[in-house]
Protein backbone atom coordinates (compact mmCIF):
# COMPACT_ATOMS: atom_id res chain seq x y z
CA UNK A 1 0.00 0.00 0.00
CA UNK A 2 1.24 3.49 -0.85
CA UNK A 3 2.42 5.27 2.32
CA UNK A 4 0.09 8.19 1.68
CA UNK A 5 -2.97 6.16 0.71
CA UNK A 6 -5.24 7.81 3.36
CA UNK A 7 -4.25 11.21 2.00
CA UNK A 8 -5.11 10.07 -1.52
CA UNK A 9 -8.57 9.07 -0.38
CA UNK A 10 -9.05 12.42 1.34
CA UNK A 11 -7.86 14.30 -1.76
CA UNK A 12 -10.17 12.29 -4.02
CA UNK A 13 -13.18 12.88 -1.75
CA UNK A 14 -12.38 16.59 -1.44
CA UNK A 15 -12.16 17.00 -5.21
CA UNK A 16 -15.48 15.25 -5.75
CA UNK A 17 -17.20 17.88 -3.60
CA UNK A 18 -15.07 21.01 -3.98
CA UNK A 19 -13.19 20.66 -7.28
CA UNK A 20 -13.62 23.28 -9.99
CA UNK A 21 -15.39 20.83 -12.31
CA UNK A 22 -17.06 23.60 -14.31
CA UNK A 23 -13.82 24.93 -15.83
CA UNK A 24 -14.26 24.44 -19.59
CA UNK A 25 -10.92 22.67 -20.05
CA UNK A 26 -12.12 20.09 -17.52
CA UNK A 27 -15.22 19.45 -19.58
CA UNK A 28 -13.21 17.95 -22.43
CA UNK A 29 -10.48 15.48 -23.30
CA UNK A 30 -9.68 17.40 -26.51
CA UNK A 31 -5.90 17.70 -26.30
CA UNK A 32 -5.79 21.06 -28.12
CA UNK A 33 -8.24 22.68 -25.71
CA UNK A 34 -6.35 21.28 -22.73
CA UNK A 35 -3.00 22.32 -24.21
CA UNK A 36 -4.27 25.85 -24.88
CA UNK A 37 -5.52 26.19 -21.30
CA UNK A 38 -2.19 25.02 -19.88
CA UNK A 39 -0.22 27.49 -22.00
CA UNK A 40 -2.55 30.38 -21.13
CA UNK A 41 -2.41 29.50 -17.42
CA UNK A 42 1.40 29.41 -17.29
CA UNK A 43 1.65 33.07 -16.31
CA UNK A 44 -1.99 34.10 -15.90
CA UNK A 45 -4.69 33.58 -13.30
CA UNK A 46 -7.65 31.32 -14.03
CA UNK A 47 -10.18 34.16 -13.76
CA UNK A 48 -8.42 36.29 -16.38
CA UNK A 49 -8.05 33.40 -18.84
CA UNK A 50 -11.66 32.34 -18.34
CA UNK A 51 -13.26 35.76 -18.57
CA UNK A 52 -11.43 37.29 -21.50
CA UNK A 53 -9.22 34.96 -23.52
CA UNK A 54 -9.94 31.22 -23.65
CA UNK A 55 -13.31 31.19 -25.44
CA UNK A 56 -12.48 34.03 -27.89
CA UNK A 57 -9.22 32.33 -28.89
CA UNK A 58 -11.04 29.04 -29.53
CA UNK A 59 -13.67 30.87 -31.54
CA UNK A 60 -10.93 32.34 -33.73
CA UNK A 61 -8.90 29.09 -33.87
CA UNK A 62 -11.19 26.08 -33.20
CA UNK A 63 -8.41 23.55 -33.83
CA UNK A 64 -4.64 23.42 -33.60
CA UNK A 65 -4.61 22.97 -37.37
CA UNK A 66 -6.27 26.38 -37.63
CA UNK A 67 -3.41 27.83 -35.56
CA UNK A 68 -0.90 26.12 -37.86
CA UNK A 69 -2.57 27.57 -40.96
CA UNK A 70 -2.61 31.12 -39.57
CA UNK A 71 0.18 33.67 -39.61
CA UNK A 72 2.11 34.37 -36.43
CA UNK A 73 0.74 37.89 -36.62
CA UNK A 74 -2.85 36.60 -36.53
CA UNK A 75 -2.08 34.40 -33.51
CA UNK A 76 -0.43 37.30 -31.69
CA UNK A 77 -3.47 39.49 -32.43
CA UNK A 78 -5.75 36.88 -30.83
CA UNK A 79 -3.37 36.74 -27.84
CA UNK A 80 -3.31 40.53 -27.52
CA UNK A 81 -3.63 41.67 -23.90
CA UNK A 82 -2.74 38.30 -22.36
CA UNK A 83 0.96 39.14 -22.14
CA UNK A 84 4.04 36.94 -22.10
CA UNK A 85 3.83 36.75 -25.87
CA UNK A 86 6.53 34.10 -26.20
CA UNK A 87 3.71 31.71 -25.26
CA UNK A 88 1.77 32.68 -28.39
CA UNK A 89 4.84 32.42 -30.60
CA UNK A 90 5.62 28.98 -29.18
CA UNK A 91 1.99 27.92 -29.62
CA UNK A 92 2.19 28.86 -33.28
CA UNK A 93 5.55 27.14 -33.72
CA UNK A 94 4.24 23.96 -32.03
CA UNK A 95 1.14 23.95 -34.23
CA UNK A 96 3.30 24.10 -37.35
CA UNK A 97 5.82 21.51 -36.11
CA UNK A 98 3.10 18.99 -35.24
CA UNK A 99 0.88 19.90 -38.20
CA UNK A 100 -1.95 20.27 -35.73
CA UNK A 101 -1.61 16.82 -34.13
CA UNK A 102 0.04 16.81 -30.71
CA UNK A 103 1.92 13.70 -29.52
CA UNK A 104 0.40 11.56 -26.77
CA UNK A 105 3.16 11.21 -24.16
CA UNK A 106 4.65 13.69 -21.72
CA UNK A 107 8.16 12.86 -22.92
CA UNK A 108 7.28 13.73 -26.53
CA UNK A 109 5.30 16.82 -25.57
CA UNK A 110 8.23 18.17 -23.58
CA UNK A 111 10.31 18.38 -26.74
CA UNK A 112 7.99 20.98 -28.27
CA UNK A 113 8.51 24.77 -28.04
CA UNK A 114 7.25 26.34 -24.83
CA UNK A 115 6.29 23.05 -23.15
CA UNK A 116 8.28 22.27 -20.02
CA UNK A 117 8.14 19.12 -17.94
CA UNK A 118 5.16 20.12 -15.78
CA UNK A 119 3.09 21.45 -18.69
CA UNK A 120 3.85 18.31 -20.70
CA UNK A 121 2.78 16.16 -17.77
CA UNK A 122 -0.44 18.12 -17.31
CA UNK A 123 -1.40 17.79 -20.99
CA UNK A 124 -0.57 14.08 -21.10
CA UNK A 125 -2.42 13.40 -17.85
CA UNK A 126 -5.56 15.43 -18.56
CA UNK A 127 -5.93 14.53 -22.23
CA UNK A 128 -4.57 10.98 -22.35
CA UNK A 129 -4.65 9.75 -18.76
CA UNK A 130 -0.88 9.29 -18.42
CA UNK A 131 0.04 8.70 -14.76
CA UNK A 132 2.58 11.48 -14.22
CA UNK A 133 2.76 14.15 -11.49
CA UNK A 134 2.79 17.87 -12.24
CA UNK A 135 4.73 20.63 -10.54
CA UNK A 136 3.09 24.00 -11.07
CA UNK A 137 3.39 26.83 -8.54
CA UNK A 138 0.42 25.66 -6.48
CA UNK A 139 1.66 22.08 -6.29
CA UNK A 140 5.18 23.21 -5.36
CA UNK A 141 3.81 25.20 -2.43
CA UNK A 142 1.83 22.18 -1.19
CA UNK A 143 4.91 19.98 -1.39
CA UNK A 144 7.09 22.44 0.50
CA UNK A 145 4.54 22.47 3.30
CA UNK A 146 3.59 18.80 3.25
CA UNK A 147 7.22 17.71 3.58
CA UNK A 148 8.13 20.74 5.75
CA UNK A 149 10.85 21.98 3.43
CA UNK A 150 11.92 25.61 3.34
CA UNK A 151 14.04 25.22 0.22
CA UNK A 152 14.42 22.55 -2.44
CA UNK A 153 16.02 22.34 -5.87
CA UNK A 154 13.92 21.20 -8.85
CA UNK A 155 15.13 17.55 -8.79
CA UNK A 156 14.20 17.35 -5.10
CA UNK A 157 10.79 18.84 -5.77
CA UNK A 158 10.15 16.28 -8.51
CA UNK A 159 11.11 13.48 -6.12
CA UNK A 160 8.70 14.90 -3.55
CA UNK A 161 5.99 15.12 -6.23
CA UNK A 162 6.55 11.46 -7.13
CA UNK A 163 6.44 10.37 -3.45
CA UNK A 164 3.06 11.97 -2.84
CA UNK A 165 1.59 11.14 -6.28
CA UNK A 166 -1.53 9.00 -6.64
CA UNK A 167 -0.73 6.92 -9.72
CA UNK A 168 -4.07 5.09 -9.47
CA UNK A 169 -6.08 8.31 -9.95
CA UNK A 170 -3.73 10.73 -11.72
CA UNK A 171 -6.37 12.98 -13.27
CA UNK A 172 -8.28 13.59 -10.05
CA UNK A 173 -5.12 13.90 -7.97
CA UNK A 174 -3.42 16.48 -10.21
CA UNK A 175 -6.55 18.58 -10.68
CA UNK A 176 -7.26 18.44 -6.95
CA UNK A 177 -3.78 19.60 -5.96
CA UNK A 178 -4.02 22.59 -8.28
CA UNK A 179 -7.39 23.49 -6.76
CA UNK A 180 -6.19 23.00 -3.18
CA UNK A 181 -3.20 25.22 -3.85
CA UNK A 182 -5.36 27.88 -5.48
CA UNK A 183 -8.15 27.95 -2.88
CA UNK A 184 -6.84 26.52 0.43
CA UNK A 185 -3.05 26.18 0.57
CA UNK A 186 -2.58 29.78 -0.52
CA UNK A 187 0.64 31.77 -0.06
CA UNK A 188 -0.91 33.90 2.68
CA UNK A 189 -3.43 32.77 5.33
CA UNK A 190 -3.89 29.14 4.20
CA UNK A 191 -7.02 27.41 5.55
CA UNK A 192 -5.35 24.30 6.94
CA UNK A 193 -8.50 23.19 8.79
CA UNK A 194 -10.25 22.72 5.43
CA UNK A 195 -7.35 20.95 3.70
CA UNK A 196 -7.60 17.22 2.91
CA UNK A 197 -3.82 16.87 3.39
CA UNK A 198 -3.82 18.30 6.92
CA UNK A 199 -3.56 14.99 8.81
CA UNK A 200 -0.17 14.09 7.34
CA UNK A 201 1.06 17.56 6.42
CA UNK A 202 4.22 18.20 8.42
CA UNK A 203 4.11 21.94 7.92
CA UNK A 204 0.50 22.54 8.90
CA UNK A 205 1.36 24.16 12.26
CA UNK A 206 3.29 27.03 10.67
CA UNK A 207 2.55 26.82 6.92
CA UNK A 208 3.65 30.38 6.11
CA UNK A 209 7.24 29.36 6.92
CA UNK A 210 7.32 26.99 3.94
CA UNK A 211 8.84 27.69 1.52
CA UNK A 212 11.21 30.45 2.58
CA UNK A 213 9.60 33.68 1.29
CA UNK A 214 11.40 35.28 -1.61
CA UNK A 215 12.54 38.85 -1.28
CA UNK A 216 10.57 40.93 -3.72
CA UNK A 217 12.69 43.10 -5.94
CA UNK A 218 11.55 46.62 -6.61
CA UNK A 219 10.84 46.87 -10.32
CA UNK A 220 12.78 49.64 -12.06
CA UNK A 221 10.88 52.39 -13.85
CA UNK A 222 11.77 53.22 -17.44
CA UNK A 223 10.78 56.73 -18.48
CA UNK A 224 10.39 57.04 -22.25
CA UNK A 225 8.90 59.21 -24.95
CA UNK A 226 6.43 57.19 -27.02
CA UNK A 227 7.09 58.57 -30.49
CA UNK A 228 4.08 58.76 -32.82
CA UNK A 229 5.44 59.99 -36.12
CA UNK A 230 2.91 61.11 -38.73
CA UNK A 231 3.20 62.25 -42.34
CA UNK A 232 -0.24 63.81 -42.04
CA UNK A 233 -2.26 60.74 -42.99
CA UNK A 234 -0.33 57.75 -41.72
CA UNK A 235 1.48 56.84 -38.51
CA UNK A 236 4.81 55.13 -37.92
CA UNK A 237 5.03 51.77 -36.16
CA UNK A 238 7.79 49.18 -35.97
CA UNK A 239 7.71 45.44 -35.40
CA UNK A 240 9.32 44.31 -32.17
CA UNK A 241 12.23 41.90 -32.41
CA UNK A 242 13.14 41.55 -28.73
CA UNK A 243 12.11 38.47 -26.76
CA UNK A 244 9.65 40.44 -24.64
CA UNK A 245 7.54 41.86 -27.48
CA UNK A 246 8.77 39.96 -30.51
CA UNK A 247 6.23 39.94 -33.31
CA UNK A 248 4.14 42.75 -31.84
CA UNK A 249 3.89 46.19 -33.40
CA UNK A 250 4.28 49.44 -31.54
CA UNK A 251 5.41 53.02 -31.68
CA UNK A 252 9.13 53.79 -31.32
CA UNK A 253 10.40 54.95 -27.96
CA UNK A 254 13.08 57.46 -27.13
CA UNK A 255 14.83 58.76 -24.04
CA UNK A 256 15.15 62.28 -25.46
CA UNK A 257 12.47 64.95 -25.54
CA UNK A 258 10.65 65.67 -28.80
CA UNK A 259 8.98 68.72 -30.26
CA UNK A 260 5.37 67.96 -31.00
CA UNK A 261 1.96 67.57 -29.37
CA UNK A 262 1.84 65.86 -26.00
CA UNK A 263 -1.14 63.49 -26.14
CA UNK A 264 -0.89 62.22 -22.59
CA UNK A 265 0.92 59.59 -20.57
CA UNK A 266 0.82 55.80 -20.39
CA UNK A 267 1.95 53.52 -17.60
CA UNK A 268 2.30 49.77 -18.00
CA UNK A 269 3.75 47.05 -15.81
CA UNK A 270 5.93 44.41 -17.44
CA UNK A 271 7.41 41.42 -15.66
CA UNK A 272 10.76 43.10 -14.95
CA UNK A 273 10.08 46.82 -15.20
CA UNK A 274 7.40 49.51 -15.32
CA UNK A 275 7.12 51.74 -18.36
CA UNK A 276 6.16 55.37 -17.88
CA UNK A 277 5.72 56.92 -21.31
CA UNK A 278 4.90 60.44 -22.46
CA UNK A 279 3.06 60.08 -25.77
CA UNK A 280 4.07 62.69 -28.35
CA UNK A 281 2.60 63.19 -31.84
CA UNK A 282 5.24 64.69 -34.12
CA UNK A 283 6.28 65.13 -37.74
CA UNK A 284 9.89 64.46 -36.73
CA UNK A 285 10.87 61.11 -38.21
CA UNK A 286 12.39 58.66 -35.68
CA UNK A 287 15.90 57.31 -36.04
CA UNK A 288 14.72 53.73 -36.41
CA UNK A 289 12.87 52.49 -39.47
CA UNK A 290 9.09 52.55 -39.23
CA UNK A 291 6.23 51.29 -41.36
CA UNK A 292 3.60 53.91 -42.19
CA UNK A 293 -0.03 52.83 -41.87
CA UNK A 294 -3.40 54.55 -41.59
CA UNK A 295 -5.10 54.40 -38.21
CA UNK A 296 -7.50 51.54 -39.03
CA UNK A 297 -4.64 49.38 -40.29
CA UNK A 298 -2.69 49.94 -37.06
CA UNK A 299 -5.74 48.90 -35.03
CA UNK A 300 -5.74 45.57 -36.88
CA UNK A 301 -2.10 44.85 -36.00
CA UNK A 302 -1.09 42.94 -32.85
CA UNK A 303 -0.07 45.64 -30.38
CA UNK A 304 1.44 45.60 -26.92
CA UNK A 305 -0.83 46.91 -24.17
CA UNK A 306 1.28 50.04 -23.70
CA UNK A 307 0.95 50.80 -27.41
CA UNK A 308 -2.80 50.16 -27.32
CA UNK A 309 -3.02 52.79 -24.58
CA UNK A 310 -0.96 55.19 -26.70
CA UNK A 311 -3.21 54.46 -29.69
CA UNK A 312 -6.29 55.32 -27.62
CA UNK A 313 -4.72 58.66 -26.73
CA UNK A 314 -4.10 59.31 -30.44
CA UNK A 315 -7.67 58.39 -31.39
CA UNK A 316 -9.04 60.67 -28.67
CA UNK A 317 -6.85 63.52 -29.96
CA UNK A 318 -8.14 63.03 -33.51
CA UNK A 319 -11.83 63.15 -32.54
Amino acid sequence: MHPYHPTHTAIHDWYTIHGRHDLPWRQTRDVYRIYLSEIMLQQTQVGTVLERFYAPFLERFPTLSDVASASEEAVLKAWEGLGYYARARNLHATAKLTQGALPQTAAQLEELPGIGRSTAAAIACFAYGEAVPILDANVRRILYRFFRRRTAKPPELWRMAERLFDSAHPYTYNQALMDIGATICTPQSPECSACPLRVQCRGSEMPERYPTPRLRKVKPVRKRIVWIFTDGERYGVRKGEARLLGGLYGFPQSERDLSGTLLGEVRHHYSHFTLEGRVVLTDERPEEAVELHPLDAIEALPLSMADKKALELLKHHLL
